[in-house]
């Protein structure tokens, strides 16, 4: 069969980076994009995910459906967390088994490393200390994602051919974010903040915790090509790059900056033109968090659009939905 007419099931194609690479598989040709609405296919019900399996039986899986948040939604939510993001990750993988789904990629997080990991974080920093523990039940769930694409391997790899991958992104932003004022990442949760302080005239924009931690931000075109050519490598040179039980990659930038530097480029991109100032009684969470790229940028991927060029098109789109 071509590549390109092979059945694709893209799980979460409502979210940033599900839809992002949607439109990355229809912009290289794919031609056969099966997706499903959360009303519609519920998938933390397993007899709703087995009967979609039995019923599609899709070629290839992007599992990009995972229940997100910042540190508040994280803090507020824990339970939600862990057994909304396991039970979908449980029903699709091992369905896409069950209904011989030969490659799945499984999306992750860079949460899922020791707080206090050295920096840059590289794939074998993976269960070496503590989490960060406002979202470490989030990323105790992407942890047991990235074993259970393991596992599958290393026990149906040889005899049914099973190819099951795992990339682990930086912190994402783009078109498609989520600008709730309380549940969203930094870069939405900025651009919201800015963007209603320029239409209110305010002279000040406050900002969480002290400035001082550094983040590696992506776009999330650049993840979702990231996803496809990962997804795409041919075995031999993805197994020379992994280990059967470290297999996952991660996706990063390159670089990171501070929230305080985020602060006034997002201020930029918005427009707004008063002060910045930082609440010293909130939460800074990890104080670096920056992704070792260099397995996928040895295996011929690197990123395209700055975080200038990057938050310029965030904002475009975040206009029509603040």
């Amino acid at each position: 069969m071509n590549m390109l007419n092979q059945k694709i099931y893209v799980a979460g194609h409502r979210g940033m980076v599900g839809s992002a690479i949607v439109r990355n598989l229809k912009d290289k040709g794919y031609t056969n994009i099966v997706t499903r609405t959360h009303s519609e296919l519920d998938l933390t019900n397993q007899n709703e995910v087995q009967a979609f399996f039995d019923r599609e039986r899709p070629d290839q899986v992007y599992l990009a459906a995972a229940k997100v948040g910042g540190i508040h939604a994280n803090n507020t939510f824990p339970a939600e967390f862990i057994y909304d993001n396991l039970m979908v990750q449980n029903n699709v993988i091992h369905q896409a088994f069950i209904s011989g789904v030969k490659k799945l990629l499984f999306l992750g997080s860079s949460c899922i490393y020791p707080r206090l990991a050295a920096q840059p974080m590289s794939e074998d920093a993976l269960l070496t200390g503590k989490l960060e523990p406002t979202n470490e039940p989030y990323a105790i769930a992407k942890i047991a994602g990235i074993k259970m694409c393991e596992s599958y391997n290393r026990q149906y790899g040889e005899s049914h051919a099973v190819d099951y991958r795992s990339v682990m992104p930086t912190n994402l932003y783009g078109p498609g974010d989520n600008y709730h004022p309380e549940n969203s990442h930094v870069i939405p949760a900025l651009i919201r903040r800015f963007h209603e302080a320029k239409l209110a005239n305010a002279p000040e924009v406050v900002i969480w915790g002290t400035g001082t931690p550094r983040r590696e931000f992506l776009y999330v075109d650049d993840m979702a090509a990231a996803s496809v050519f990962v997804m795409e490598l041919d075995r031999e040179s993805y197994d020379k790059e992994t280990l059967p039980m470290q297999s996952h990659i991660n996706v990063g930038f390159g670089s990171d900056i501070t929230i305080a530097e985020l602060a006034q480029a997002v201020a930029k991109a918005t427009g707004y033109l008063g002060s910045i100032s930082f609440d010293l009684t909130k939460p800074d969470g990890a104080p670096r968090k920056w992704m070792d790229s260099s397995r996928i940028n040895t295996l011929g991927w690197r990123p395209k659009v700055d975080i200038a060029q990057g938050l310029s098109f965030a904002y475009e789109d975040a206009k029509f939905r603040l």
